[in-house]
Order: structure tokens, then C-alpha cells, then sequence
């Protein structure tokens, strides 16, 4: 719907909500908005996994990134040290 840029920024809010969510879990507001970004992917990916497709508009975009972001924090601090 958003195009990549619309992704993008979709992906940096994300980043930036499961920063939130995961409390201390999180690597500082750059990596926690890089991560957001491809956790947008990752969500996406997994609820495609699940054949949860929708085309619920920016929130559920959102939504999906956030679910991601949170993931791919959560590996991410498995390895933090």
C-alpha cells in the first residue's frame, strides 16, 4: 500500500514501539529503529507462515512491524552480552 519509503517509516515507528515494549531489552534508539525495519519483514514473513494475510491498512501494517520488531529484539538480546 505504502510503497518502500511508506515501509521504511512504518518499520522506524515499529523499532521504536518494541523498544518500548521489550524494556532494556532494546540497543539504543539507531539500532532499535534498524532492527524495527526488518522486523517489519520478519513479521510479515511469519504471518505469511501462518497464511494470516490481510489488507487491514496502516495499522495493521503496524501492527505486523511491531509483532516483528518485538521477535527480532527479543533474538537480538539473546546474543548481547
Amino acid at each position: 500500500m505504502w510503497g518502500l519509503i511508506g515501509s521504511i517509516l512504518i518499520g522506524i515507528l515499529a523499532g521504536f514501539i518494541a523498544g518500548k515494549i521489550m524494556k532494556g531489552g532494546g540497543f539504543g534508539c539507531l539500532w532499535n529503529l534498524v532492527l524495527g525495519v526488518i522486523g517489519g519483514f520478519v513479521g510479515a514473513f511469519i504471518l505469511h507462515l501462518f497464511n494470516i494475510e490481510g489488507n487491514g491498512g496502516c495499522l495493521a501494517e503496524l501492527g505486523t512491524a511491531v509483532f516483528g520488531a518485538v521477535i527480532v529484539l527479543w533474538i537480538a538480546s539473546q546474543f548481547k552480552g
